[in-house]
């Protein structure tokens, strides 16, 4: 299966840079990341980002809920 890097863009403030950088299957499906007692969701709107010289693909956040206890 083909990954491909994206940036995510947005959410809180305290999200470390290294989780930013992700590699998904298709830009279809929203991204969902566990920070906190959340779950962060982004989506790809259709921008992009050049990074290292490669336009990559800017997932913008969307939502927040809150993890299932």
């Amino acid at each position: 299966m083909t990954s491909v890097r994206v940036v995510l863009s947005g959410g809180p403030d305290g999200l470390p840079a290294s989780e930013r950088l992700r590699e998904v299957t298709d830009l279809v499906n929203k991204v969902k990341i566990p920070f906190a007692s959340w779950h962060e969701h982004f989506e790809y709107r259709g921008g992009d980002l050049e990074i290292d010289g490669e336009p990559v693909p800017v997932f913008e956040w969307c939502d927040r809920t809150r993890v299932a206890e």
